[in-house]
């Protein structure tokens, strides 16, 4: 038994290396994690955890050789405080969760118990991708990781239907007789799920399809259905020989082809009570005997947090030529596949003789139509590129037509990589396009084999390439190199990668995958054991410098011109190894092709690792002699010492090369007698001539073939090591808005001792879409000689679309489990990324739940609102005119409801045809929603006294990268949802955006604020309830927030205005009224009063002076 000591050791070795980020290509396929979330986990398996409605619960235990030193080792590992942590990852979003850290006496397991909202709050069936888990023994350390995956079934769209008629396992191996071929497809988001397809022979009737949630690991995830019924359904004529011919899942639909025509599923996010039903594209004038023929075609992307601009289009062609009465014999539609177009554009459905459309793409990242085009009568193949306008192919090329060279004589399809612009076209050739078809680069030749499938695995970008000759060839995405894998011996069969990247072999009955590793890193191989790669030939070994070495391929004269293929270097040799039969090997750095010198038609430039063996005297006895050299004509002249009996050219010296330090090497060709044999130099213009070298002064190796093959080509071991910081996840997605950028860091880092330096780019990198974004690179060389690139993408128009970012490490072997990274950005506005309204006093969210939260005052800042309660208008506080409720309950009574206007108003929303609040079904976050659509579940909102003035209205954005405050060149629109006016907004304007506001207002007709020193002050009582809204133009976001407040103790209005005007107007009412009254009875009361002056008047002037005099005394 292992000590745990050694455990121990290995973790703290490992705890300063790499701590800052994930490193791929280790070597480190150690599984030491066996976890499950449905019994007890099993040794030596994938980790497969499923997410339902409830908690997801993973039991963990740590494999050793036993339970009691697994037991021993948790109890090591936990008494030091450590316990494995969870990471849960998608292309958006990376989670990390801890197990427990304590442990019972009788437990060997790690338990966690993660509640789904934790780690999603979605319920609603959609495209979702599945995660990827980590789990590692410390969080950042990466020790011991073992890798799995997360699906949410309540999600997957697929797995919420019953395509058919479930069919037992018992009776689905009956099938096997009359079974001619397989198809599988699988979820653009969860590789996991996947559909596989029987196609029968005319004895049978019928589609069969098997779907899978476990990736085809084990037959109980596969569940087998009779479609048959389902299909008959949509017929009206014959049922006779009803067969799968071809199928494909996109993100939301299932499109199928049968022998009796194509059908298309209803759409998979909106399940039913009944089984899945389908409807039938029609196609005038084809047959049974086209669709047979037929072929679909699909850029595999997963839409999950879908935009507007991302659309599933699906290409169905058929091996016919197009009649005068056929617009096309290829058709292509964008979901939901209800209308299928041809292919061609207009201006080509009048042309009677025009090349066969073999496949027809749609590049989602350039907007354009890719055809590859072949003409059967001249034998040439053509690539095409025509930008969609409004969907359709515009008849002029974006580029000029690719003509491909006539070797390409038997073109089978074309596809995309999945998630990428990497465009493949393939057939007796495979052709590479980076640049969305305006070019292609030749990745290998198959001569008289033709690769009939491919198939492709996001995670890992790895692809694997089928012939008909049943030989296996695999590459990674956007690599110029490929190697030979194996070959299937099976005669029905089919090849799937699931979510991980790993290849299933599928056959009947019987489903074998290229892992799960073992404890120990060892895995099977699903197609026998590495083939050699090298060739019937001799190769002639030529120095050039301590560590460097070309090998000639020799081609013998009389080779026939149809094979000397046969006998050169191609490109699957590129990054290769040869091994010689004795000792010795060197890594393939350069293939090279050439006339001269001859007989040598190729050659290949290595770098030596092992020097090579050569051959002794006991094995070629001319190495006893001297050997004079000679020009004859073309060749040259060996001769041995006639001196020296025991020294003999024999006929098993034949293809053995003859090396000259400082010189030509010969190749050894025919054997004249005894002493003289002929050979061909590498390297004729430093050849001696008329030379003698002395014993030991020449050198022979043996790489002939005469007597058995004496050197091999293996793949090399992965010579690099692959690191990011960003982000956990290969295939990351970014968004990146207006006037944003992000930046993506990435390491190559060397891995092998005393590797050769070369001061040149480790990595390339590839733009999708270069017109979409702004992409710059920075590369550097570190202290440890690693290479380091620096992406910088930034947004320069006002377009949204995605475009992929591509890094490929084009030195790195095959056998890298990490040579290319696929990030996505999308010029467009993330689902993470919205608005909040910083609240100016912080309330917890337990004071939310009970409703009371008091300041130093003793004022409570919560404020429970009335059932049914609407806002005041401006006409009065009883008369509200608002349609909002807050805290409404259709079963209680409507308060300040007495006025026809608010009679007219207020309309239920959520609560809306039910008849009590609970059949509202108003969720937590609803009832603490600020949003309008909401305000009927919207309980409590923040109470304030009045006034308020000079409130700061702060706002923030957050998104995946963390918060940042509002501000310029965002500016904003302040509204009031129930049309209260008693409120004004206070802010700063600069000059810039004072300009800004004189260009925007009248466009929107609308105030314009900046949001930074907002300020708002309200003059009103009760609730007030405000939005926010950033305009347009600025951000690809819709970004709105709301906020609530409540003015309460507001005190009541003064009354002395309202006394003064009643008083005034009782005075004047009073006046008028007597004037009247006056006015009626004919009473003039001016008249009166002159009549009473006058009087007075007359009898003052009749009263003489002495009479005044007299009167005056008499009063004293």
């Amino acid at each position: 038994m292992e000590s745990p000591l050694i455990y121990v050791s290995v973790l703290l070795l490992n705890i300063f290396e790499f701590s800052s980020g994930i490193v791929y290509n280790k070597d480190d396929t150690e599984k030491r994690f066996a976890c499950s979330n449905k019994g007890f986990p099993q040794e030596n398996e994938i980790i497969k955890l499923y997410l339902f409605l409830e908690n997801l619960k993973i039991q963990c235990f740590f494999q050793t050789e036993n339970e009691i030193a697994s037991k021993a080792m948790l109890s090591v590992f936990t008494s030091g405080g450590l316990a494995p942590s969870l990471g849960i990852m998608n292309s958006t979003y990376n989670g990390i969760f801890h197990f427990n850290l304590t442990l019972f006496s009788d437990r060997i397991l790690w338990l966690v118990d993660i509640p789904r909202e934790n780690i999603t709050q979605s319920t609603d069936i959609a495209a979702v991708e599945e995660w990827l888990v980590r789990i590692t023994l410390h969080h950042g350390l990466n020790i011991y990781a073992t890798e799995g995956t997360l699906l949410d079934i309540i999600r997957e769209p697929i797995l919420q239907w019953t395509p058919g008629d479930v069919i037992p396992e018992s009776e689905i191996s009956k099938l096997y007789p009359h079974v001619v071929d397989l198809k599988v497809t699988k979820c653009p988001c969860a590789n996991d799920v996947a559909l596989l397809g029987f196609i029968v022979d005319t004895i049978v009737d019928g589609v069969y399809i098997g779907i899978t949630f476990g990736g085809f690991w084990h037959d109980y995830d596969t569940t087998w259905f009779n479609m048959t019924q389902t299909i008959y359904s949509q017929l009206q004529e014959e049922h006779e020989g009803l067969s799968l011919v071809d199928m494909v899942l996109t993100n939301h639909f299932l499109v199928i082809l049968t022998s009796l025509g194509l059908f298309v599923s209803e759409d998979l996010r909106y399940p039913s009570r009944y089984s899945l039903s389908f409807s039938r594209a029609d196609f005038c004038g084809f047959e049974r005997v086209d669709y047979v023929k037929g072929k679909l075609w699909y850029n595999e992307r997963c839409f999950a947090n879908r935009e507007h601009f991302e659309v599933d289009y699906v290409t169905v062609t058929f091996e016919r030529n197009r009649t005068l009465s056929e617009s096309s014999s290829c058709f292509y539609s964008q979901e939901p596949f209800l209308e299928w177009v041809p292919c061609l554009p207009h201006i080509f459905k009048g042309i009677k003789i025009f090349p066969t459309v073999l496949t027809f793409l749609v590049d989602q990242e350039r907007g354009t139509g890719v055809y590859l085009f072949y003409n059967k009568v001249r034998k040439t193949a053509i690539a095409s590129v025509s930008t969609l306008r409004n969907n359709e192919p515009n008849s002029q090329s974006k580029f000029p037509i690719f003509r491909f060279p006539s070797s390409f004589s038997s073109p089978v399809g074309m596809v995309f990589h999945p998630r990428s612009h990497f465009l493949y076209a393939y057939g007796n050739q495979i052709w590479l396009s980076v640049d969305g078809g305006n070019t292609f680069q030749l990745i290998a030749n198959f001569h008289d084999d033709i690769i009939k499938k491919t198939f492709h695995s996001f995670y890992t970008s790895a692809i694997t390439f089928v012939s008909q000759r049943g030989k296996v060839y695999s590459t990674k995405a956007g690599m110029g190199r490929y190697s030979a894998v194996g070959s299937v011996t099976e005669r029905i069969f089919t090849l799937y990668y699931d979510h991980l990247g790993f290849l299933h072999k599928l056959t009947l009955g019987r489903f074998e995958a290229s892992g799960p590793p073992t404890a120990f890193g060892n895995s099977r191989n699903l197609f026998g054991q590495p083939p050699d790669m090298g060739f019937e030939t001799a190769l002639a070994p030529q120095h050039t410098s301590l560590d460097e070495i070309i090998f000639f391929a020799y081609v013998p004269e009389n080779e026939p011109q149809e094979t000397i293929y046969s006998k050169k270097f191609s490109n699957i040799h590129y990054g290769k190894v040869i091994h010689s039969g004795k000792t010795g090997r060197a890594y393939i750095r350069r293939v090279l092709q050439h006339t001269t010198p001859k007989g040598f038609l190729s050659s290949v430039i290595a770098e030596m690792k092992e020097p090579f063996g050569l051959e002794e005297v006991n094995e070629s006895s001319c190495l006893s002699s001297s050997l004079l050299i000679n020009k004859a004509g073309n060749v040259y002249k060996l001769t041995l010492d006639s001196q020296v009996v025991q020294a003999l050219f024999e006929d098993t010296d034949i293809e053995k090369t003859v090396v000259l330090p400082g010189y030509s090497s010969f190749l050894i060709t025919s054997i004249l007698d005894n002493k003289n044999a002929l050979a061909i130099a590498t390297m004729p213009e430093s050849a001696p001539n008329n030379m003698t070298f002395l014993k030991s002064t020449w050198f022979l190796y043996n790489f002939g073939q005469r007597n058995g093959r004496t050197w091999k080509i293996y793949s090399k071991p992965c010579n690099y090591w692959f690191q990011h910081d960003d982000s956990p996840s290969l295939n990351i997605v970014k968004y990146i808005d207006l006037g944003n950028s992000y930046v993506l860091k990435a390491k190559v880092i060397r891995n092998a001792k005393g590797f050769r330096m070369l001061e040149i780019p480790l990595l390339t990198v590839f733009v999708g879409n270069p017109n979409l974004l702004e992409v710059t690179a920075e590369v550097t060389f570190d202290d440890t000689d690693s290479y380091v690139i620096t992406i910088s993408a930034a947004s320069k128009v006002l377009h949204q679309g995605s475009t992929s970012l591509a890094f490929i490490m084009w030195s790195a072997s095959t056998e890298c489990f990490v040579t290319t990274m696929v990030p996505t950005l999308k010029s467009s506005c993330s689902y993470l990324r919205s608005m909040h309204h910083i609240p100016s006093k912080f309330i917890p969210f337990e004071d939310w739940i009970s409703g009371v939260h008091k300041d130093s005052q003793g004022f409570n800042l919560i404020k429970t609102l009335p059932i049914n309660y609407r806002p005041p208008s401006n006409m009065g506080i009883a008369i509200p005119l608002t349609d909002n409720f807050y805290h409404a309950d259709p079963s209680k009574p409507i308060p300040r409801n007495m006025f026809h206007m608010s009679k007219k108003t207020g309309k239920f929303k959520q609560c809306a045809n039910v008849s009590t609040r609970e059949e509202c079904n108003c969720t937590k976050d609803q009832k603490f929603s600020h949003a309008v659509a909401f305000s009927d579940c919207r309980e409590k909102v923040p109470r304030f006294k009045f006034p308020i003035t000079q409130y700061p209205v702060s706002l923030e954005i957050i998104n995946e990268d963390g918060r940042v405050p509002l501000q310029s060149p965002y500016l904003v629109t302040v509204t009031e949802v129930n049309m209260r006016h008693n409120w004004k907004l206070k802010h700063t304007v600069p000059e810039n955006i004072k300009r800004m506001k004189q260009l925007v207002e009248p466009i929107l007709g609308a105030a314009v604020y900046n949001p930074s020193g907002l300020n708002l002050s309200i003059k009103g009582s009760e609730l007030f309830h405000f939005r926010v809204t950033v305009i347009s133009g600025v951000t690809f976001c819709n970004l709105i927030e709301e906020f609530q407040i409540y003015v309460d103790e507001a005190p009541l209005p003064f009354p002395g205005h309202t006394l003064i005007a009643v008083a005034t107007a009782v005075v004047l009412g009073g006046l008028i009224f007597i004037a009247f009254m006056f006015q009626l009875q004919g009473i003039h009361p001016w008249r009166t009063f002159q009549r009473w002056i006058r009087r007075n008047q007359e009898k003052f002037s009749s009263i003489s002076l002495s009479e005044l005099i007299h009167r005056s005394k008499s009063e004293e």
